[in-house]
């Protein structure tokens, strides 16, 4: 992550982005550390209990600075759900993964090109073709983020 967004970025207000694309007025226990240091460029690693709110601890930071954040997920049924859900709450987010038609695809892979989304989600197996890795370095990616680590194998 690019430290030059550090001394701004510890100090967005972050309440007003919580109410208004999730509708929440209140942080849960440890929420508000985690994505300030996310801001902040420093590695994270959240163990938060099931409900706990993990997701929004990538999904607020995208909003608080520009750039692409990008999300690793290897469960395919939960990325769909999470960027519906976030889609529905007004983010431009997509997701990369073997469900979509090669059309499909292809559409979101130039929106992607053109920095039209905040959140990418991509399967781990999309994510080490050489193809994107090569491309990843031409976004302005600023947080990445793993998803369900405990479900990576590799």
């Amino acid at each position: 992550m690019d430290s030059s967004h550090e001394n701004t970025s510890t100090q967005v207000p972050l309440l007003p982005l919580l109410k208004e694309h999730f509708g929440f007025t209140s942080f849960r226990p440890l929420q508000e550390e985690i994505i300030r240091d996310a801001l902040a460029g420093r590695d994270v690693v959240a163990l938060l209990p099931t409900g706990g709110g993990k997701s929004l601890c990538f999904q607020l930071p995208a909003l608080a600075r520009p750039g692409l954040t990008m999300v690793v997920s290897p469960l395919i049924a939960l990325m769909k759900d999470q960027v519906d859900a976030i889609q529905a709450n007004g983010i431009a987010a997509t997701f990369l993964n073997s469900s979509l038609s090669t059309q499909e695809f292809q559409a979101r892979w130039r929106g992607v090109h053109r920095g039209e989304y905040q959140l990418l989600y991509m399967a781990p197996e999309r994510l080490m073709l050489p193809e994107s890795l090569n491309d990843i370095q031409k976004w302005d990616v600023n947080l990445l983020a793993i998803d369900e680590a405990h479900c990576i194998s590799e």
